[in-house]
């Protein structure tokens, strides 16, 4: 995996960012759907300066995530990505549930 390298005021740095073709190997999506999911925003890459989008490798998760269930329920685009943003949800409550138990000595 190469280092992206993104300007900032005219110097560019190290990312730990990964670029659209990694994504694509990453994930074994294809690349229009990958960018559908960027055009409804569901995924917010960055831009280079030679326009590259560079994503976060949390995206790979989240992409996965979203093909096996869009594959499986035979949901839409959308349909997928609001599946996915309630279950991410749920799993951020459900943590914030066990931590408030663990500071309040219950179970």
């Amino acid at each position: 995996m190469k280092k992206a390298m993104v300007k900032t005021g005219g110097v560019p740095v190290p990312t730990k960012r990964i670029t659209f073709v990694e994504v694509v190997e990453l994930t074994g999506v294809h690349p229009s759907r990958i960018g559908e999911l960027v055009e409804l925003g569901w995924l917010q890459p960055r831009k280079t300066s030679e326009q590259e989008y560079l994503f976060l490798h949390s995206d790979v998760y989240r992409i996965r995530k979203f093909e096996r269930l869009s594959k499986d329920f035979g949901l839409s685009c959308m349909g997928g990505t609001i599946i996915v943003d309630l279950l991410d949800r749920i799993e951020f409550l459900e943590q914030k549930v066990k931590e408030m138990e663990r500071l309040l000595g219950s179970k």
